[in-house]
């Protein structure tokens, strides 16, 4: 009974293997097209006003009202809110009171110099006529310097207490908040009767935006990208508010300073923005793509089409076409038949003179896939730029799958047309 089991197991694999071998082999084809290929950096950021300033209180105060509000539009020197000024208005009239008394101090020391001089001069006279003792003409001379050095110091206290009488005379001034640029108030930190208490930090008020007509995204930048941004490329990015628009942007500036997080380190690209029709927002969320190099109206094929490659096929013994004799270019291909990472989807083509070569299949009269060398331009991630070796209409071959009596399997070492769902994804522009 074992043996005639194990016979019948024998028979069964031999058959399925036999109907695998005679089973008919079916290759996924895409025709090559036009259109245009644009190579991307992708990144997060967030939208920001171009100019934010925050209003804060030099003085502590209670305030007393408030003449903005949030979405406020304000101009220069409009005033925002006002502070109750009654304690500093108490300080500036003890302060003019000082200034009064030592000018009357001033006046005081003034008239004792005067009469110290007169006493001296009487006292030398005397003193010369041998009618007064030497020691008197000395301390007559001591009481008239002692007397202009106190006319020194009530001067300077004048100058102290007018000092004093101007601080407190800003300080009140300083009650008035008004705001420093024109803008629109994006928030509002504080209510009526609230204190505020100045100490080593002003407390801020308000949060004013210059002109939100005018924004800017500050993205962050892989390290590994950065070297590909530069200023003035383009920019396309989308906000999770309006994800069907897609909003234009240009790179102003990439920022030297790198920001570290867990070993990962970015750097900061700042992203000029129009919002003539102000939807976006400070604040919010962008999903930015900066166009790093642009190929239109270009031959391409999808980037699955170059990591196909059909079972048994040897790259060292196959035959040179055409392309590669005019050439002599070695194949990209590695080892086995795979791809060379170095020429491989990402990161394809350099300049217009730097194209690729680069390994494809198209199929031939007998619907076999044979190879076709072709040289390559830019990747998006899901097609590439094709600059030689193939016409506009040619099928490539980026999949094959064996039918079997019970369905369908893929067949080994043969390579999906499915796109990468890893690759860089570039927004695509809605159609109109």
């Amino acid at each position: 009974m074992l043996a005639a089991a194990a016979g019948v197991i024998l028979v069964a694999g031999a058959l399925f293997v036999w109907r695998g071998r005679d089973a008919d082999m079916r290759y996924a084809t895409t025709a090559v097209d036009r259109g245009d290929v644009v190579e991307v950096v992708g990144a997060t950021g967030t939208v920001q006003a171009v100019t934010t300033v925050q209003v804060g209180s030099q003085v502590s105060g209670t305030i007393q009202s408030l003449n903005a509000d949030f979405n406020s539009v304000v101009r220069k020197g409009q005033v925002l809110a006002r502070l109750d000024p009654s304690l500093l208005q108490a300080r500036v009239e003890q302060a003019r009171a000082n200034l009064i008394s030592a000018r009357a101090n001033l006046d005081r020391s003034r008239a004792m110099v005067e009469d110290t001089r007169q006493k001296y001069e009487r006292a030398k006279e005397l003193a010369a006529q041998q009618l007064l003792p030497q020691s008197d003409l000395e301390t007559a001379k001591s009481n008239q310097d002692a007397a202009a050095a106190q006319v020194k110091s009530s001067q300077a206290a004048v100058s102290q207490a007018a000092a004093a009488l101007n601080q407190a005379q800003v300080d009140t001034a300083h009650t008035v908040i008004t705001s420093p640029i024109d803008g629109v108030v994006i928030a509002r930190n504080v209510d009526v009767g609230q204190t505020v208490a100045a100490s080593l930090q002003a407390p801020v008020l308000f949060v004013i935006a210059q002109d939100l007509r005018q924004l800017q995204v500050n993205a962050s930048i892989d390290e590994a990208d950065v070297g590909r941004v530069q200023a003035g490329q383009e920019v396309e990015f989308r906000v999770d508010a309006f994800p069907e628009q897609l909003f234009p942007g240009r790179v102003q500036q990439v920022r030297l300073q790198p920001t570290t997080v867990q070993n990962v380190v970015t750097y900061n690209a700042i992203i000029s923005v129009e919002n003539p029709g102000q939807r976006l927002m400070p604040g919010m969320t962008a999903t930015v793509s900066i166009v790093v190099r642009r190929a239109d109206d270009v031959l391409r094929i999808p980037a699955s089409a170059l990591r196909f490659r059909p079972e048994g096929f040897d790259p060292t013994q196959r035959q040179r076409t055409r392309q590669g004799q005019d050439d002599g270019t070695a194949a990209a291909a590695g080892p086995g038949g795979r791809p060379d990472r170095a020429g491989g989807a990402r990161g394809a083509g350099g300049g217009q003179g730097s194209a690729r070569p680069q390994l494809v299949f198209v199929l031939n009269e007998k619907g076999e896939p044979q190879p076709a060398r072709v040289r390559l331009g830019i990747s998006d991630g899901q097609s590439v730029e094709v600059r030689e070796g193939l016409d506009e209409g040619a099928r490539v071959v980026t999949g094959a799958q064996t039918d079997v009596a019970r369905g369908t399997a893929a067949r080994p070492g043969a390579s999906p047309g499915a796109s990468n769902p890893f690759s860089p994804q570039r927004p695509q522009r809605r159609q109109r």
